[in-house]
């Protein structure tokens, strides 16, 4: 079975453009850095109904086919914070304080207590409220936070998982990565992937699309992309066509996808490797 990696991004500031979203080119940074690519990518606000819906679809695919899911955003303890309870739900369990958590989130409120040079008092309304940090849905890992402590979780269900970790990138990146060279480390490199492409002048998508599905049709384990543009400051209009997939493959299919454009006399610039 392939495993296939997703990525949830929680929260109306992307959605309204009050923040920019980052997680999306990193967690594709991430995995490729590691020889594998990112299959899908979900956007949802804070609105507990839609976030339920795509956390029961990604807990689908975990149990189906063995999916990894990373989730960002939404784990708080705020009001807008709907992430955990949405997980719960789409599991049908019930939220439990963790015990690890519990310990973790303790730890990081005595911290912040000799910082500021006061006395630690556990039961302050505060404190207590915080410990709702590490209330996860029941039978959830925890996954450690090297930046303040305060963990997120993971969710096994099947072959794959779904693990949850905060929106805030100094936080999110580190822990995906130590996700990543935890828990996948035996997939690094085995899902390797390659991209060969060349930039072709002038020509119609409509009229490359035979050459296209003959690629495809007789080199298993590739996808044909084309990329068209119409204004290129450097090219004009033009396709970037090409191949990706496994690198064998993408380097058996590259030279065929060329001698097929020599076919059509198209004009070619240049070549890219990625």
């Amino acid at each position: 079975m392939t495993t296939h990696f997703g990525l949830i991004i929680v929260g109306d500031e992307i959605l309204s453009g009050k923040r920019a979203d980052k997680h999306l080119p990193k967690v594709i940074e991430l995995l490729a850095a590691r020889g594998l690519p990112l299959s899908y990518a979900d956007y949802v606000g804070d609105d507990p109904e839609r976030i339920t819906a795509t956390l029961a679809r990604a807990f689908a695919a975990a149990r189906a086919t063995g999916d990894v899911v990373f989730c960002t955003g939404g784990i708080g303890a705020t009001p807008d914070d709907h992430t955990r309870q949405c997980a719960a739900r789409a599991l049908g369990v019930e939220l439990a304080l963790h015990p690890e958590a519990e310990r973790l989130i303790r730890e990081r409120m005595q911290d912040i207590a000799r910082e500021h040079g006061v006395p630690y008092e556990p039961d302050r309304h505060d404190n207590i409220h915080r410990l709702n940090m590490g209330m996860f849905p029941a039978g959830a890992e925890i996954i450690p936070n090297p930046y303040n402590k305060i963990p997120g979780f993971s969710v096994r269900v099947g072959a794959g998982a779904v693990h949850f970790v905060p929106g805030f990138p100094v936080m999110a990146w580190p822990m995906m990565a130590w996700l990543l060279d935890t828990h996948y480390v035996g997939l690094h490199q085995k899902l390797a992937y390659a991209e060969k492409s060349v930039i072709v002048m002038g020509s119609m998508e409509a009229a490359l699309t035979p050459l296209m599905l003959d690629i495809e049709a007789r080199h298993s384990g590739v996808k044909v992309f084309s990329l068209p543009s119409v204004d290129h400051p450097e090219y004009g209009r033009h396709i970037e066509l090409g191949v990706k997939g496994a690198p064998d493959a993408v380097n058996s299919a590259y030279p065929a996808l060329l001698a097929g454009l020599h076919s059509f006399n198209a004009k070619l610039g240049p070549e890219l490797v990625r």
